[in-house]
């Protein structure tokens, strides 16, 4: 259920109806699960005639107005200014809402930098600049605010990376998005973004964000996230040196760069392969291989990462994807480091959020930590189906 395969999990529920049918949790379970699958048939169904359509390219911004009592941040000529964005932050932390128009073009905007960027980003640090790299932010919006305040606004002499999972299970998530997309539009060569496995359409319709997106926008809003998400990339690669995934490695022994760069990403995640692999591995302590406990990608071991960074001639990887109770760990003889940024996770996990620090010389890894700030009395997973509140991937 948790991995959006419904017919599936349709079938075990009502075996255990039929094995158990005075079980009144199994009887509400098989009903919301059908419910669920009842629900995207018919989307299907009256999708099947909208299926070559671009979200994109249908949105008319000239039909949005811009009424005279909104007194919220505004793009200047179009454009995302520092102003913009500073505005923005004060406005969100206010508990406002930036202008349907605005957030739109902000979209479109992003949509079409992101289109033609490749699937392998590299990123070249001088020796002597600082580099950042931010795990997991789950719509944490006011805990990326005290990474901001610990660690500077990005700026040009301030570079980020944000590695996946920004959205979903946080009820701030929108909030959080849009933020980062601002930096990412005004500062294209030092704001990096990485794909992670919530930014995929299965997920946002189970923990949260699509939800989010509907009651704070429109349904239209949400498909236009799903076509952005898409593009974005599957890696990054700092100083030909530390390779940056949200996931993890492959199951097979023979990957390299190129074959990253080669993936074609503009579309939702599939069960198996290297674009998966990204989203959805972990490591794990023993060498060699093992089934994912996630249901999807793999656990590779120690090993593996040797094999993988000596074959493409890398010092470490970095990835993110599970919580860990100091907000990093450091795996596989130093090789392997995870990296998480959103504490206390779903407001329950008592984990410090952390994130990594190095300069373009050595890149030795540097890591700061930091507990969770106080946030407006909006639980985690609000915008979430009831059904998967209880559910963590």
């Amino acid at each position: 259920m948790s991995l959006g395969k419904y017919k599936l999990a349709l079938k075990d529920f009502e075996f255990v109806t039929k094995v158990r049918p005075n079980d009144q949790d199994a009887k509400m379970k098989y009903t919301e699960c059908n419910k669920i699958v009842k629900k995207i048939a018919f989307e299907k169904a009256i999708a099947v005639d909208k299926k070559e359509v671009n979200i994109a390219d249908s949105i008319n911004l000239d039909a949005m107005t811009i009424e005279d009592e909104y007194e919220g941040p505004m793009l200047e000529d179009g454009k995302v200014t520092v102003k913009f964005i500073n505005d923005l932050i004060e406005h969100y932390k206010q508990e406002k809402h930036l202008h349907k128009k605005y957030a739109y073009k902000i979209l479109i905007d992003v949509k079409a930098y992101l289109s033609n960027q490749p699937t392998l980003v590299d990123i070249k640090v001088p020796d002597d600049k600082k580099f950042t790299v931010c795990g997991d932010i789950h719509g944490q919006f006011y805990d990326l605010m005290n990474i901001f305040k610990l660690n500077g606004l990005p700026s040009e002499e301030n570079p980020y990376l944000f590695n996946g999972d920004f959205v979903d299970r946080g009820s701030f998530s929108v909030e959080c998005i849009f933020t980062l997309f601002s930096f990412k539009l005004l500062y294209p060569d030092h704001f990096f973004m990485s794909r992670g496995n919530h930014e995929s359409l299965d997920m946002n319709r189970m923990y949260g964000f699509r939800g989010e997106v509907t009651f704070k926008y429109t349904a239209q809003m949400a498909d236009l996230f799903t076509e952005v998400y898409n593009w974005l990339p599957l890696a990054h690669c700092i100083n030909n040196r530390v390779l940056v995934m949200h996931g993890g490695l492959f199951s097979s022994d023979d990957v390299t760069l190129d074959d990253i760069r080669n993936v074609d990403r503009n579309k939702q995640p599939p069960e198996d392969g290297i674009m998966c692999e990204l989203l959805w591995s972990d490591p794990q302590p023993m060498v060699g291989r093992s089934p994912s406990k996630r249901g999807v990608g793999c656990q590779f071991g120690p090993d593996v990462t040797h094999s993988f960074l000596e074959r493409n001639r890398l010092d470490y990887i970095i990835r993110s994807h599970e919580v860990k109770s100091d907000g990093y760990e450091v795996a596989h003889d130093g090789k392997c480091i995870t990296v998480f940024s959103a504490p206390n996770y779903c407001d329950t996990m008592a984990n410090l959020g952390a994130f990594i620090t190095m300069n373009g010389k050595d890149l030795k890894p540097n890591f700061t930590t930091y507990e969770a700030v106080p946030h407006p009395n909006v639980r985690p997973m609000t915008y979430a189906h009831p059904f998967f509140s209880t559910l963590v991937q």
